[in-house]
């Protein structure tokens, strides 16, 4: 009997949005390629008031098209995940919330925000980024010994964004010095991807591996969140 797993969707579907349209071949793509029987749920920001709501999935996915409805839904269902062990991919702008999540709720600093929901902000973790990423691809180079590294079977990959945020440089040391790390920058040594340490699977990404599967290419992170949900 094949194994059957759930993976909720966190964020607010939109079905003009390229990596919306993406998620479901990825996913029924890996598993396929991993012959489980898989099952997921778009979950809109602003039903998430409490953690039960995401408990019951397998998995979480918090996927892009941000800002978010309810970002503190998205921050809540993204805790859930890091706490209870859940894995858990962000991507995009899961990434951004992943980041501003840890922030808030390990670091202790209650004041991290999303530079493009708060502008005014002074500890704003998540930045405008110096060249905007919208409908652009790039290299990326995965640290040896990452989930990410093992994810690919590679050093490195093309993939791509579309995104105008990302991890504030300002602010990278102090975010990053452990159990959250930075595990993929790209060309110019930006972060481009972080992972925790001590979590089951815990990966998020700036850029959208999910579009592969719009070429009908496998999406390694993809197949590795379902590998483990499924494990």
């Amino acid at each position: 009997m094949r194994k059957r797993i759930s993976i909720g969707l966190i964020g607010d579907y939109d079905k003009s949005v390229p990596a919306h349209q993406a998620i479901p071949l990825a996913l029924r793509s890996a598993a396929k390629a991993l012959r489980v029987e898989l099952g997921f749920e778009w979950v809109p920001t602003e039903e998430i008031v409490a953690a039960a709501r995401v408990s019951h999935f397998s998995g979480l996915w918090c996927v892009p098209a941000s800002p978010y409805r309810n970002m503190e839904g998205a921050l809540l269902a993204i805790r859930h995940a890091r706490e209870s062990g859940v894995p858990f991919l962000g991507t995009c702008g899961g990434f951004q919330h992943a980041v501003i999540e840890y922030a808030r709720n390990v670091l202790g600093w209650a004041d991290a925000e999303h530079a493009e929901t708060a502008p005014d902000a002074t500890r704003a973790v998540i930045s405008l980024l110096a060249c905007s990423l919208v409908e652009t691809s790039g290299v990326v180079r995965f640290v040896p010994g990452s989930r990410i590294a093992s994810a690919y079977g590679a050093a490195k990959a093309t993939e791509g964004y579309r995104c105008r945020y990302g991890l504030n440089a300002e602010f990278r040391s102090a975010l990053l010095a452990g159990p959250l790390r930075a595990t993929a920058e790209d060309e110019d040594g930006e972060v481009r991807a972080v992972e925790l340490d001590g979590h089951p699977f815990f990966v998020a990404t700036l850029f959208q591996p999910e579009r592969a599967s719009l070429a009908g290419k496998s999406a390694p992170l993809v197949v590795a969140l379902v590998k483990a949900c499924a494990a």
